[in-house]
């Protein structure tokens, strides 16, 4: 191994340790140095499809981005996916591998740490500088003996370690001072530095609190790093959600309804809409909410049969009827999509076995299988969607197979990396030439594409539709092509703010 590296700890979840990762390398990539992120665990339900077909966490993704990199499988080599409180989805190498309880799982870690040390030994022969992310606490002391991510992985790579803390939610002398002294001396010996995440107000209050942890810890205080309001850049976890909960709908926007299942997956399908200004959009819990939106969606989740019991125990299934007489939309995103069908069986008990009787809304017949389908996809949508909206790009994530009985497609597909039995085939022909379901009226739809709402030419030309059923004026296309160039410079604009409230001369040097 050549590659120096930097590992991004931190004082708990959420602290911000995925965007601080990622800010980095931007800011390293912007010098020229060539730089990699590594995450050896990540457990999350929001994932993406590489290039060659393999399932990363959506984190890892972000990340490459901001190295100017394709993601590959090496810089996430582990993903839990979890399918309720005790039980995961295991992927590992980017293919699905097997459903376990932790237990089982902590046995299988000296098979698993080869995994993580050979993918991150790859990666640092290609590479001068590896920024490693953390997982949860760096302090985690009762998991010490089955730690995959933290300090194991911080002693393969020989890496000094930058501690992160959350100053936003409380205690944050707390969390750094109690986390430093929960570590043992040869790792408190490799933090080199601490940032003061999420603060709001004026920083130069703190003062006195960046004095007290130096003196107290006897490490550096890098930097107070200011919170950064609308930063739309993919978020790990669903922590993000709280604030799309508080969105007012308005008579003057399309208003969005998504549902917040309980196991939603790939929730980021939605930060292109929910930046679009004539658009409010919603994460709703409650059927009540669903009553002025214009559109609901239900999104994708990693549990299709347990998540479909939610909808009818919680009463959403009979305000949808409502919300259909009133000549709205209903979407379905993958699980979404397999719940708007009339019926969706489980023979091999990848969840939890039987059969379930679907919403009803497409005349569609799901079976769901041991065999994982992962692909990047291009497509073009079908005549029942309004014509000039170019090109859709995505990726697909599922377990199962739908039938359409008798409704039309929504999607042609063009070209689509796909995983098989014998690896990865670049653009490789599908048996299924076609993608998803829409009713004959065109306001009942389902797609197995995420990400179907990033392209502009789409993403404007379905929006307009909908302002057309509400009587309000269509908006030009180059109001959503402005909104898609915005989020694609958000990884500068949290690389600036990175750098302008954090001192990283002792980093780089």
């Amino acid at each position: 191994m050549t590659a120096r590296a930097l590992a991004v700890l931190g004082t708990g979840s959420d602290v911000g340790k995925s965007l601080v990762t990622a800010g980095l390398c931007r800011l390293l990539h912007r010098t020229g140095v060539r730089v990699a992120p590594f995450k050896a665990q990540n457990m999350s339900l929001n994932s993406f499809v590489t290039p060659d077909g393999l399932e990363i966490g959506r984190a890892q993704a972000l990340q490459a981005e901001a190295c100017g990199l394709s993601p590959h499988v090496d810089m996430n080599p582990i993903l839990l996916k979890p399918e309720s409180d005790r039980c995961s989805q295991v992927v590992v190498l980017g293919k699905a591998l097997a459903k376990q309880e932790a237990s089982a799982y902590y046995d299988e870690r000296p098979r698993l740490w080869s995994v993580v040390t050979d993918s991150y030994a790859r990666l640092s022969r290609q590479y001068d500088v590896m920024v490693i992310e953390g997982a949860g606490s760096a302090a985690e002391v009762n998991l010490r003996k089955m730690d995959l991510v933290n300090w194991p992985v911080v002693e393969f790579a020989d890496a000094q370690v930058l501690l992160v803390a959350d100053i936003d939610r409380g205690g944050v002398f707390a969390q750094v001072v109690g986390t430093l002294d929960l570590l043992e001396p040869a790792e408190r010996a490799r933090v080199c530095g601490i940032i003061i995440n999420k603060f709001r107000g004026d920083a130069t209050l703190f003062a006195d609190g960046v004095d007290f942890l130096e003196s107290r810890t006897g490490i550096p205080v890098l930097g107070v790093v200011p919170f950064l309001r609308d930063l739309m850049l993919d978020q790990e976890d669903s922590l993000d959600l709280v604030r799309h909960q508080q969105t007012s709908f308005a008579s003057d926007r399309i208003n969005i309804a998504v549902i917040l299942l309980p196991h939603i997956s790939n929730f980021t399908d939605f930060n292109a809409l929910a930046a679009e200004k004539d658009v409010a959009l919603k994460y709703v819990s409650t059927p009540s909410a669903l009553v002025d939106a214009d559109s609901v969606i239900i999104p994708g989740s990693k549990n299709t049969l347990a998540d479909l019991s939610y909808l009818r125990e919680r009463g959403f299934a009979a305000l949808l009827d409502n919300h259909l007489q009133g000549r709205r939309e209903l979407i379905g995103i993958c699980g979404g999509y397999q719940m708007l069908g009339r019926r969706i069986t489980d023979p091999d008990c990848v969840e939890e076995g039987g059969t379930g009787c679907g919403l009803g809304y497409l005349n569609t017949e799901t079976e769901l299988t041991k065999k994982k389908y992962t692909a990047q996809v291009e497509a073009y949508p079908t005549d029942f969607f309004p014509t000039g909206q170019g090109l859709v790009r995505g990726y697909q994530i599922h377990m199962g197979v739908t039938r359409r009985v008798n409704e039309r497609p929504c999607f042609r597909l063009r070209r689509h990396s796909v995983l098989s039995e014998d690896g990865p085939q670049s653009f490789a022909a599908h048996t299924e030439e076609v993608d998803g379901a829409i009713r004959h009226d065109g306001l009942v739809w389902g797609t197995y594409i995420h990400g179907v709402f990033d392209e502009p030419g789409f993403r404007r030309a379905w929006l307009n539709r909908a302002r057309e059923r509400k009587g309000l004026l269509l908006l030009d296309s180059h109001t959503s092509k402005s909104v898609t160039a915005r989020l694609q410079g958000e990884i500068d604009r949290w690389a600036d703010h990175l750098s302008r409230n954090v001192d990283l001369s002792c980093l780089l040097q």
